[in-house]
């Protein structure tokens, strides 16, 4: 239900909004201006080009498979959307009540592979087969580092449940079901300070325990990965395979992909501020008698503690989403060997190296 509330109406303003910031980013970046003509700024653009692709013929080619053709774009977005059942938004909105909240993410979101698989096949064009194995082979061979940089955090947690994590991560140390001592933040506990009334940005994952900072960077590098994005956009680059897997697709149904595109970059960014960034706990932290975690947060439950959980959870999110575009604009695409060099010979190997790290920490500080 959460993610029809709310996760669901948030990505269509998102996706909305975030093809044109990313053009406006771009344009800056390049020393341009950026669409202007339609709207004040051009604010109007994003929207005349997806009613334009509602009103599109929808065309398929003769030698296409119908049914995996059209399928395929219903299952990558439908993985993806699935994903945001299991994200909390605030203290008092947990989402799906569930116990294993980061297993269904990750095994939720993988089948978009699926998807991009069916829609590369089914396209029965060079263009978009070559597309879409690249894809696979490149969402399947990150997911590993990915996974275990996750696997980190689950192991500092001792939890799979999101919004416990989330907890963890601010003084709410009354409200944490577990049965962790308040020497769960034993990375700041150890220097003599009693963080367990402080909250704020010392308290998250990736300060609390160290080794979590490089777990973060592993996990954010593989999520631009899995998202196609530059500098691993292989499957859709341009220079040489037109658009990829959706090269044969117009209409409603290449808007539904480039839709689950910016929803993938959102849940990512999601992921990654609720696992390490402190999720929808305020960055200000108490000290002393300025309580400014308590007047960032409130009370669970309140409409004050709803409000201030939504604005830190998506503001950290969109920070990650810009980052996410600013490095596209950036840096030049990885031939496909360097791309499976990275994820193999390097992001693999420092994530195994990562986790055991978090297994070791954990077991010295119980």
């Amino acid at each position: 239900m959460t993610t029809f509330i709310f996760y669901l109406p948030f990505i269509l303003l998102f996706a909305l909004a975030g093809v044109y910031i990313e053009r406006k980013v771009s344009a800056f970046m390049q020393d341009r201006v950026g669409p202007l003509e339609t709207g004040y700024w051009g604010l109007l653009q994003t929207l005349a080009d997806i009613l334009k692709l509602i009103q599109k013929e929808d065309i398929q080619a003769k030698s296409t498979d119908k049914i995996l053709f059209s399928l395929a774009p219903i299952i990558v977005m439908s993985a993806v959307i699935a994903g945001f059942s299991v994200f909390p938004i605030t203290p008092g909105w947990a989402g799906s009540a569930t116990e294993t909240g980061v297993f269904f993410m990750l095994a939720i979101v993988s089948l978009d592979v699926v998807g991009i698989l069916m829609a590369g096949w089914g396209s029965n064009s060079k263009f978009s087969l070559f597309g879409a194995l690249r894809s696979v082979a490149q969402i399947i061979s990150y997911e590993i580092p990915l996974t275990l940089s996750v696997l980190a955090v689950l192991v500092i947690s001792q939890t799979l449940d999101m919004q416990e994590i989330s907890f963890q991560q601010g003084p709410f140390l009354k409200h944490i079901s577990t049965d962790l001592d308040t020497n769960y933040l034993f990375g700041i506990k150890a220097l003599g300070v009693d963080v367990t009334d402080i909250g704020g940005i010392l308290t998250w994952n990736i300060f609390r325990s160290p080794v979590l900072l490089v777990a973060f960077l592993i996990f954010y590098i593989s999520g631009l990965a899995e998202c196609n994005r530059a500098p691993f956009d292989l499957p859709e680059s341009e220079s040489e395979l037109i658009a990829g897997f959706h090269t044969e697709y117009s209409g409603v149904r290449f808007a539904i992909l480039m839709l689950s595109e910016y929803a993938m970059m959102l849940l990512i960014s999601v992921a990654a501020t609720v696992l390490f960034l402190g999720s929808w706990n305020s960055p200000l932290p108490n000290i002393g008698s300025v309580r400014l975690w308590d007047w960032t947060m409130g009370e669970p439950g309140t409409i004050v503690s709803h409000v201030w959980g939504i604005f830190w959870i998506t503001s950290k999110a969109i920070f990650i989403v810009f980052t996410q575009m600013w490095v596209r604009w950036t840096y030049p695409r990885l031939r496909i060997d360097q791309l499976m060099s990275l994820g193999w010979k390097y992001l693999t190997p420092l994530s195994l190296i990562v986790l055991f790290i978090a297994t070791v920490w954990r077991l010295l500080m119980i």
